[in-house]
């Protein structure tokens, strides 16, 4: 195995030979490196065997200048594991200058490694030479820099930065980044509630939960209208496979003919050109009937939950109470005034569900409940027993009259409750559709008549108080009296004597009350008119009420003034005249008229209704003297009112006998009436009567009608009989 370079050799007669690094060097090549003869400083080249080439030529050193011009030369061997030569870097440039001298004594050269050079071949069959790989030894300062060729090197092309390159990515994938981020964030917490609603209600199914409508009771809690569950049938025409065969089979269920139905199940468009998947068949069935239809499953019928209302007496207090439509608005009557308060408020269910056969709630999905609010119930002022015979007597007085109409009014004492308003015709509430509009009607309220004789009271009630008479008051009467171009005769002729005021009102003496009145004063008697209630509406809760109308002053004319006094020219409401006669028996307070006592909340809490208007007309002396003449209408003899009187009761009141005026004009026949109040001497109840018959026959009705309503009232609400004896004598004539 070949020996390294530097490595000591030992020649063959045993001594040790060292090599350049060697420190222990022969002096006589010291010597030269001092005296500066030669090329290599402080070096000698030794061949592989460890002999210099010198010797193994057997030749004399060379001259510094030739030794250091030399290059080593290689073997014709080629032996790419020859050592190379180790020679001192040290004489190159002075070499290249020609100079001989070597490097100063005492310095040290550096050592360096370099390929040996071989002549190339031709054929190349040797290998290129060997690059140096040893590095060059640092320059020294004190010597002068070797001389280079001045070739300047080529300038490298300019390549882009990468650093910059790195910088624009990074800052473009950040950036890309946020914008998806920011995105993300806008879509799972600014717009995921639109995103997820779009979704949601694309499978969310509504199904209404309609809130119960409240009930109307009378004062007693009696129920007059309430609402009961029920059901409604229902098509989809899009299912249906037979028509015919299936409204055959439901006709006789829900008692509607074949060929109705049949219309309804036939397919129709829509406004939008869609085809209609819904129609109503019945509404308002009765539970077994709705079971009995479902058990037939018929293709494309269904039933649903429904509300029905139910009137248990038909046509009791029919004319106050209304009806409702089948969607439960209220139509008419009470029920259409207070309709807001009884409907409620219906509830939701919003669910999601699957479709097809799947259609059912989703567990976990989106359920939403808003529960129905219930409506709230009225508790009237009526009294259903009173309404009932009330309504019965007028009826039955009513079944001889043809065109007729009638209407009766029970008010109580002193709270101005309404017990009982009765209309003649009527109509069964819970069947509203196939009745007449008339027989609708609430007579009571809408029924404007001139009263007639039954005014009078209030242009004596306004005397009294004005002190223009006084109960002792006697006046000569005339058989008649004129007013402008008309003459106003009495039916009871005087024959000019002198007449007590209780006498005036026994006979309604026309001329006797014209005659207080041109003492009374136009404007006064206006005034008074007003205060009675005449000319409004008195607000009791019908709607539709008429107001009335009371003659304003720049409108009389001379007839006008014998007219107005005894009820003509004058439009008023039975309600009305009933509510001036009740103020009356209220020792002179007007109290409105009210058919509302309280409402009953959804919750069962109790509100009452609003106070009732009051206001004072008369003083309670003129009030109770007032009474008591007016009880000389059903006591003196030939008087107006005896069939009016109630046996074992004291009765004031007074008749009447006016015209029905529509749109201006007079209508046929006249309107008679008679209101009371009883016991007189302590009035607990004022009713009133009024009938317009064609024929003229309603004074044989009206008196005999009171008395029956009046007898019935006293005795359903037990009061006693008035004390015998206690009812005063009147003289008509006084000596």
């Amino acid at each position: 195995m070949p020996r390294r370079s530097d490595e000591p050799r030992r020649d063959p007669t045993g001594t040790r030979r060292g090599s350049s690094r060697d420190t222990g060097a022969t002096e006589g090549e010291s010597r030269a490196d001092e005296a500066g003869i030669g090329g290599i400083s402080g070096a000698r080249a030794y061949t592989p065997r460890g002999r210099t080439v010198r010797e193994e030529r057997g030749t004399p050193p060379r001259s510094v200048g030739a030794e250091q011009r030399r290059t080593p030369r290689s073997t014709r061997s080629g032996d790419p594991f020859r050592p190379a030569l180790q020679v001192l870097d040290g004489g190159r440039a002075a070499a290249r200058s020609g100079r001989r001298d070597a490097p100063a004594a005492g310095r040290g050269g550096v050592v360096r490694t370099v390929a040996p050079r071989a002549p190339r071949d031709p054929g190349g069959d040797e290998p290129p030479p060997r690059r140096r790989t040893t590095p060059r030894a640092p320059r020294r300062a004190d010597r002068p820099a070797a001389r280079r060729p001045s070739r300047k090197p080529p300038r490298p092309p300019k390549l882009a930065d990468s650093r910059l390159r790195l910088r624009l990515s990074t800052a473009l994938t950040l950036t890309l980044f946020a914008v998806i981020g920011i995105r993300l964030i806008f879509l799972q917490a600014v717009d995921a509630p639109a995103y997820a609603g779009g979704g949601v209600a694309d499978r969310t199914q509504k199904v209404e939960l309609p809130a119960p409508r409240g009930a109307i009771y009378d004062r007693f809690g009696e129920p007059l209208a309430r609402s009961v569950e029920a059901r409604y049938v229902f098509a989809d025409p899009t299912k249906i496979e037979d028509v015919p065969g299936t409204a055959k089979a439901l006709s006789p269920l829900l008692g509607i003919p074949v060929s109705k139905l049949s219309e309804l199940m036939k397919p129709r468009k829509l406004e939008g050109g869609t085809t209609s998947t819904f129609a109503y068949l019945a509404r308002g069935v009765e539970i077994p009937t709705a079971k009995q239809v479902t058990a037939l499953d018929l293709p494309g019928i269904g039933v649903h939950r429904d509300e029905r209302r139910e009137v248990p007496g038909g046509d009791l207090a029919a004319n106050l109470i209304g009806f409702t439509s089948p969607d439960m608005d209220g139509l008419e009557g009470l029920e259409a005034r207070y309709d807001d308060l009884l409907a409620g408020q219906d509830g939701r269910r919003v669910y999601e569900a699957g479709l097809g056969d799947l259609n059912a709630p989703i567990p976990g999905g989106y359920s939403k409940t808003t529960p129905a609010k219930p409506g709230s119930s009225l508790t009237l002022t009526i009294d259903r027993d009173l309404q009932f015979k009330c309504q019965q007597i007028l009826s039955r007085a009513m079944s001889t009259q043809h065109g007729a109409t009638a209407a009766a009014v029970v008010i109580e004492i002193p709270s101005g409750e309404v017990l009982a308003q009765v209309s003649d015709p009527t109509y069964d509430a819970a069947k509203p559709l196939s009745s007449d509009p008339v027989a609708r009607e609430d007579a009571a309220t809408t029924f404007v008549v001139d009263p007639g004789s039954v005014h009078k009271a209030i242009t004596y009630g306004a005397a009294l108080q004005e002190g223009v008479i006084t109960p002792d008051t006697t006046l000569p009467i005339a058989n008649s009296i004129k007013k402008g171009d008309t003459w106003f005769p009495d039916t009871h002729p005087a024959n000019g004597k002198r007449m007590s005021i209780p006498g005036m009102l026994a006979y309604s003496s026309n001329v006797g009350t014209i005659t207080i009145a041109d003492l009374l004063g136009r404007d006064r008697l206006i005034d008074y008119q007003k205060r009675f209630g005449l000319g409004q509406p008195t607000g009791e809760g019908v709607p539709g009420e008429a107001s009335g109308r009371v003659l304003p002053a720049n409108e009389w004319s001379k007839s006008s003034e014998g007219s107005v006094p005894i009820g003509h020219s004058v439009d008023a409401t039975p309600l009305q005249m009933a509510a001036a006669y009740a103020a009356i028996a209220n020792n002179g307070t007007y109290v409105q008229p009210h058919l509302v006592k309280e409402t009953i909340g959804p919750d069962g809490k109790r509100t009452p209704a609003p106070a009732p208007v009051t206001r004072s007309v008369l003083s309670p002396q003129n009030a109770v003297a007032l009474r008591t003449m007016l009880e000389a209408v059903t006591t003196v003899d030939n008087a107006t009112g005896l069939k009016a009187a109630v046996p074992g009761y004291r009765v004031a009141g007074k008749t009447g006998t006016g015209l029905r005026m529509v749109d201006g004009e007079k209508q046929p026949g006249e309107v008679s009436s008679f209101i009371g109040m009883a016991p007189a001497e302590n009035p607990r109840y004022v009713i009133a009567v009024f009938v317009y018959a064609p024929d003229f026959g309603g004074a044989a009705i009206a008196g005999p009608a009171f008395r029956d309503m009046m007898q019935f009232t006293l005795r359903h609400y037990r009061v006693p009989p008035s004390a015998a004896g206690s009812a005063p004598k009147f003289v008509v004539f006084p000596r």
